[in-house]
């Protein structure tokens, strides 16, 4: 296919490329997509999930919470696929510089990526509200209460950032500076309509990007390469090569 053809080239002729992907990049290892016809926000609960998955619904109704993150955000059988897969070995050839993600489930650490910036955070590091104590997902899956806590009595809360909460100022510096620093950003599986993540594209002034994704983005018109087919089914006919 054209486009295959002209992303392995463009590809094979940068050398700091970053990857800035969405839920999409997971939903080919079995993980529902919270805006897709069959996720979360098209499924009904007493509260909508915007209201559930937020900061002040957390610290007020935590056990309904739990109940909900338990059942609907927490996938530990999943497994990497083949975009997790071609962006561990894009780093391994060096040409892959960072990976910013707006996924919390681990998978491209999974697969050997070692450079991943997680925008919201992680389900697999959680800690006490109280003393600060680091915890595994473990802590929540396997917890006998329906509210996990710590030794000292506080509260085991998941760190994912929740509606209302900041994104982490580290880790928001470290992606900006490595799509400052790009020449190529491939975006994937993302609907750029989560703020304030989306955003941060705007900072690549110049730089090429390579838009992967099945519905129509805000950044459409932006893109130099624009492909609309799932992220796994497109990073699988691709080669990683060193320099």
């Amino acid at each position: 296919m054209e486009e295959i053809e002209k992303l392995q080239q463009m590809i094979d002729q940068s050398r700091r490329i970053v990857f800035f992907g969405g839920a999409g990049v997971s939903t080919e290892s079995g993980i529902p997509d919270f805006r897709s016809e069959d996720g979360l926000y098209h499924q009904q609960y007493d509260w909508p999930p915007e209201t559930i998955i937020s900061h002040s619904f957390f610290m007020a109704h935590p056990e309904e919470f739990f109940r909900f993150y338990r059942d609907k955000m927490l996938w530990p059988q999943a497994k990497p696929n083949a975009a997790h897969l071609f962006l561990a070995q894009l780093e391994q050839c060096g040409r892959l510089c960072a990976v910013i993600t707006q996924n919390i489930d681990g998978l491209h650490q999974m697969v050997g990526s070692r450079r991943v910036l997680e925008l919201h955070g992680s389900v697999h590091r959680n800690y006490c509200m109280n003393c600060r104590r680091s915890y595994p997902l473990s802590a929540i899956t396997d917890s006998e209460s329906t509210i996990p806590r710590c030794s000292c009595g506080g509260i085991i809360k998941p760190d994912v950032v929740l509606y209302e909460e900041s994104l982490d100022e580290d880790v928001l510096t470290q992606s900006i500076n490595a799509l400052e620093q790009a020449d190529l950003v491939l975006v994937g599986g993302t609907s750029l309509n989560v703020y304030p993540a989306a955003g941060l594209l705007r900072v690549c002034r110049g730089t090429s990007i390579v838009l992967i994704n099945r519905s129509p983005t805000p950044m459409d018109q932006r893109a130099s390469l624009l492909i609309s087919q799932p992220i796994g089914q497109v990073f699988s006919q691709l080669r990683a090569t060193s320099f």
